[in-house]
């Protein structure tokens, strides 16, 4: 139980939403590195799965705001928990694109995204999608980029989990 104590205090800190955001920095550095440096054209997936990376960068900074008040860290808890799950179903989505291919079960061809919040048309440097969901543009350890999400998404699930799980259990003074 020692640990789950000590994990209780860490989220109450700013340190813990601080290395959360830094991870989702590091992972949209990659996807952008992958996609103006490496010409790597993003799909409409890729993008969404963009989206839901960058929606656990706004639940830590929502958590950053006050992460002592159980309010803020509830809802930047939830958020975490959201973005995490919504990311890890498209990751699944995208990945059955790519190793089930059909011309029933596509990707739609232009990103959707809703009239207050064109982000394609505000950064479509990052948000417009060119590329074909079913193919394999790149590979790391065997695993395919949308493989490698599945991953970094059920991680964060896995790392939330116990971060609740700890959330009864009396912090470390």
């Amino acid at each position: 139980m020692n640990i789950l104590a000590t994990l209780n205090t860490f989220s109450k800190g700013r340190l813990s939403w601080a290395l959360l955001l830094l991870f989702v920095v590091f992972f949209e550095a990659c996807a952008l590195f992958f996609q103006h440096v490496m010409m790597l054209s993003p799909c409409v997936m890729c993008i969404y799965e963009r989206v839901a990376m960058l929606g656990i960068g706004g639940a830590a900074i929502v958590g950053l705001i006050a992460p002592h008040n159980p309010i803020i860290r509830w809802l930047g808890l939830g958020l975490w928990g959201a973005s995490a799950y919504k990311g890890l179903a498209l990751s699944m989505q995208h990945v059955d694109y790519q190793f089930n291919p059909s011309p029933f079960a596509t990707c739609d061809l232009f990103v959707t995204f809703p009239d207050w919040a064109p982000l394609n048309q505000w950064a479509p440097w990052m948000f417009e999608a060119y590329g074909d969901c079913s193919k394999i543009v790149w590979q790391f350890l065997t695993l395919s980029m949308p493989q490698w999400l599945v991953v970094i998404f059920a991680g964060n699930l896995a790392a939330l989990a116990v971060i609740v799980v700890a959330q009864f259990v009396k912090g470390r003074k």
